[in-house]
């Protein structure tokens, strides 16, 4: 180094600023928040104080009479008549909840009058009328209604106790406001949900027990245990039918013995013992469906991480791809008419892309496909087959939903905004179909599951929940739950518009491996490269008509029609 060279750089290090120590970080104070605090353990100290230094609460007589056999008695039949309340209560709401919401217009009436009765008789009213219901009917029959033919017949008032007219009255009342809880916390659940289930031929009641409930157990928890609470201090209301559960009981012993207030804090603290129990039991419960709920910074990476570098990925795996034909196909909305005399042919292993401006019938002619939308005019068939209905001469019979489920299962779905299962991790998402529509073996549908999530470079993410993910992984996870059906079609409605545009490569990578890989491929898009790149036939929509179609060099560089080249001006 020559002597000139060194002078610069003593001269430079001279002129750097000396390495600073590490600081202390010091997190910000709220004086205000303690002193608030400070505040309430004193008041919380003074009634403690005050409560139980005050010798007229009678606290010997209370520790005399707190676990007095009378008293466990009583707390037992109050805590038998607070499980079978909620237990029956329950099972009947959510049977009322569903006839809410099953679309049946008869079922929804009736459970809406029942609704309506129960929440408008006071419970102790209710109580009353079915401990003297003797009284308006002798016996209680079992038979053929309205025809005299009986098969058991029973006394009225040794079938119905006091204690089975506080099961029944209670477990009535609770009914009708469960149903309302649990009607709310499933139309709480986004209706993309419930498509996607439907999509992937879930049957009916995995789709209500194993989808939409479970989601909606976040938004009844807090009501339901609420209403439980309720039903636990409500079940003293017993007492008019001389039934001596926890207060009936006190009362009986305060009235001999005349120390009121210490009876009655026995009732209070057993009472809160029973409120505190069933909290702790709701906060595990919330706990548990909760999973899924919240993003986890700690354990999300990036998406150009989730790949390993340098592995190269296997090809996807298909199945045959089938020939969809759609024949003048036509659907509307009252009286907006969003498809109009649509035909159009997708042969075996043929990428079809559908471009359009928003609002011409794209997204509607892709879910007439799998029938996730009744068409009014026309048919669709794959391979010769129809999904949602039986050839019968020149007629179409709409098919029972347990049959259109089966058959959907060979139309594969990746919507738009995504609609994976939050309450499941990534690896159930990819299963649940498989084995509940399919009835493929679990540890099958696993092994092709971790396959599939490897083949979309994200092997790593089988045990994360779908909100720890970002956009671009999330929708590669849809493509791979849709491949695990081994689906004839595909179908892509607008895959990449809910991603930020640095993610959308990663989406477009997968779908271009697809494309090489013989399924048949739909897309609705608005990446016009991507279309020009992927597709074998582009189709122009435009206010539900088909306006152009064609390879992508001929109608990208000389579109035939003046609307098509119109659109394509502004988009290009």
């Amino acid at each position: 180094m020559s002597t000139a060279y060194a002078d610069v750089k003593v001269a430079d290090a001279a002129r750097a600023p000396a390495p600073r120590a590490a600081r202390r970080i010091v997190p910000a104070r709220y004086p205000l928040r303690t002193a608030a605090s400070a505040a309430g353990l004193v008041i919380i100290a003074s009634v403690a104080a005050s409560v139980l230094g005050n010798p007229r609460w009678g606290w010997p007589v209370f520790a005399q009479w707190f676990l007095a056999e009378p008293v466990i008695v009583g707390l037992g039949r109050t805590l038998l008549l607070t499980v079978m309340g909620t237990l029956f209560g329950s099972l009947l709401g959510m049977a009322l909840a569903l006839a809410r919401v099953s679309g049946s217009r008869l079922l929804g009436g009736v459970a809406w009058s029942y609704v309506w009765l129960f929440r408008s008789i006071p419970l102790i009213v209710l109580l009353l009328l079915l401990n003297n219901l003797g009284y308006l009917y002798a016996t209680i029959s079992l038979g053929v209604p309205l025809t005299g033919i009986t098969f058991a017949q029973w006394s009225t008032t040794a079938l119905i106790s006091p204690f089975a007219a506080a099961v029944i009255g209670l477990t009535l009342n609770q009914a009708a406001f469960s149903s309302e809880i649990i009607r709310g916390g499933i139309l709480s659940v986004d209706h993309g949900q419930r498509e996607a289930a439907a999509a992937l031929g879930l049957p009916r009641h995995r789709q209500a027990f194993g989808i939409v409930l479970p989601q909606a157990m976040r938004s009844i928890l807090p009501a339901g245990f609420n209403e439980i609470i309720n039903l636990a201090k409500g079940t003293s209301v017993v007492y008019v039918l001389a039934l001596p559960e926890l207060f009936y009981t006190v009362q009986v012993i305060y009235r001999r013995n005349l120390d009121v207030i210490p009876l009655l804090m026995v009732a209070t603290v057993w009472y809160l013992i029973i409120l505190t129990v069933l909290s702790a039991a709701q906060r595990r419960i919330e706990r548990r469906f909760a999973r899924g709920a919240t993003r986890d910074a700690r354990s999300v990476t990036r998406s150009r991480e989730s790949a390993p570098t340098g592995v190269a990925r296997a090809p996807l795996p298909f199945a045959r791809g089938g020939t969809v034909a759609i024949e003048h196909v036509s659907k509307s909305f009252g009286d907006l008419r969003v498809l109009d005399d649509v035909t159009l042919r997708a042969p075996s292993g043929s990428v079809t892309v559908i471009i359009g401006k928003s609002g011409s019938g794209k997204s509607t002619l892709l879910r007439t496909i799998n029938h996730l939308e009744r068409v009014d005019d026309g048919e669709i068939t794959i391979d010769g087959g129809h999904i949602g209905y039986r050839a019968e001469g020149d007629a179409l019979y709409e098919l029972k939903e347990p049959e259109i489920l089966r058959r959907r299962t060979e139309v594969g779905m990746v919507f738009q905004s995504f609609n994976l299962f939050q309450h499941l991790t990534v690896l159930e998402n990819l299963v649940v179909a498989p084995v509940w529509s399919r009835g493929i073996a679990r540890a099958q549908a696993e092994a092709t599951a971790r396959d599939l999530l490897a083949r979309v470079g994200l092997p790593e993410k089988a045990d994360s929940y779908p909100r720890q993910l970002s956009g671009g992984q999330q929708q590669r996870v849809a493509i791979a739950r849709a491949l695990a059906l081994r689906p004839k079609v595909l179908l892509f409605d607008e895959p990449t518009s809910a991603l930020d545009p640095e993610l959308v490569n990663e989406v477009l990578d997968v779908i271009r491996e697809l494309a090489r890989s013989g399924t048949t491929l739909l897309i609705v898009t608005h990446e016009m490269g991507f279309a020009r790149e992927v597709a074998d036939t582009v189709v122009f929509m435009d206010q539900g008509r088909i306006v152009e179609t064609g390879a992508p060099a001929q109608l990208f560089a000389h579109p035939r029609e003046a609307r098509t080249a119109e659109f394509l001006s502004k988009v290009l």
